[in-house]
């Protein structure tokens, strides 16, 4: 196809001949594109010896291009212009949304439907924590139901996979509390106090709550993933056709299994931290091993270690119901799992964090 520009009058006109089909749809596109300058408005197709929905299509799209400015097209013969009106009929035409106005009225219906949404979220979470409550009463009055073999894979899963990120978190958090403590309290010639500073804060805050958002981050995307196939796949309306409750073979497996091992990693996170924290200060400091430990024992009341524990249990519970809830709200499709998946990890990092601001004013109004 030859594009050239013909010399005339002010009006300037573009003559296009050869072949405007699919196959030079896309030389002509760019050649159209080059050839519109300012004083165009016309192009002359007399010369265009074939006109397919392609090439009609680049012709439209050539006039819709240029805003403000009209360009004719002249010299087509009756079978032209009719592809070329059936074409741009069935091109889509982008609706024009008003901008939406932002008044009180509307303003208090999103709240309102925001908080509702809320509510009906938490009362949904409230209820399948009811449902692992009731199926793990019933699978201790009949044990034949219980569903040990899953209970030992997913503490495998949960737990001990989660063993060498969940140390290494807490050892490197013990280094960094260590090292900024002592620049500080170098200043007051209190350094022996950062061995209270690492002690407090692993033991009661930092160990369990980084553990259960490393948890959260591991364990509720793969609960809800794994659970949300199984929906996609209609694997769990299997599993009612056959009698087999889902929430008594997926739930309690899952959710016990993190209510074993959370506390474990708790444990193994405040053993971490407590040894990062004694190596960067015997680095940093010189404070000995044996100093450490004695500073530790003696500074550290044993209520720090209950606070940081009784947690634990409270977080497994939040992590597994979330991740549960989430696999069994994905549709039959993939953006749904894939989207239900990242909600789950947000919702349950989020509830965590909460949880935990809520027992740390429970405990400190105690005095604990």
């Amino acid at each position: 196809m030859d594009i050239k520009i013909e010399p005339g009058d002010s009006a300037g006109v573009v003559a296009v001949s050869g072949r405007l089909t699919i196959h030079t749809v896309t030389q002509a596109r760019a050649a159209l594109a080059s050839a519109m300058r300012e004083e165009v408005t016309a192009l002359d197709l007399s010369g265009v010896e074939r006109l397919d929905t392609a090439g009609a299509w680049v012709l439209i799209s050539q006039q819709r291009a240029l805003e403000g400015r009209e360009l004719a097209l002249t010299g087509l013969n009756p079978e032209a212009a009719s592809l070329l009106e059936t074409v741009e009929r069935a091109m889509p035409v982008p609706e024009e949304v008003p901008p939406a106005r932002v008044t009180l009225t509307g303003l208090l219906d999103m709240t309102g439907r925001r908080l509702v949404d809320g509510v009906n979220f938490v009362l949904a979470l409230v209820g399948y924590l009811g449902i692992f409550l009731h199926r793990l009463g019933r699978s201790i009055r009949h044990p034949s139901e219980f569903r040990l073999t899953a209970l030992v894979h997913h503490c495998e899963e949960v737990g001990l996979k989660a063993v060498p990120i969940v140390a290494l978190m807490s050892f490197l958090i013990g280094v960094v509390l260590a090292f900024q403590g002592s620049t500080q309290l170098r200043q007051f010639g209190a350094e022996v106090f950062v061995v209270d500073l690492i002690a407090i804060s692993v033991l009661r805050e930092l160990g369990i709550l980084l553990t259960s958002i490393i948890v959260a981050g591991r364990t509720a995307s793969s609960y809800t993933a794994a659970i949300g196939s199984m929906k996609m796949r209609e694997e769990i309306d299997a599993m009612r056709t056959l009698g087999l409750d889902p929430a008594m073979n997926l739930f309690v497996p899952r959710i016990l299994a993190l209510l074993v091992m959370l506390p474990i990693l708790g444990l193994i996170a405040n053993l971490s931290g407590l040894f990062g924290g004694a190596l960067m200060a015997w680095i940093d400091l010189g404070i000995s091993p044996d100093l450490f430990r004695t500073r530790l024992l003696e500074g550290t009341d044993i209520n720090h270690v209950i606070v940081g524990m009784v947690k634990a249990p409270a977080f497994a519970l939040i992590i597994g119901v979330v991740g549960c809830h989430a696999g069994m709200q994905v549709k039959s499709n993939a953006e749904s799992l894939g989207r239900m998946t990242s909600n789950a990890v947000v919702t349950a990092i989020f509830a965590v964090i909460v949880a935990d601001a809520v027992f740390s004013i429970f405990f400190a109004r105690l005095g604990i």
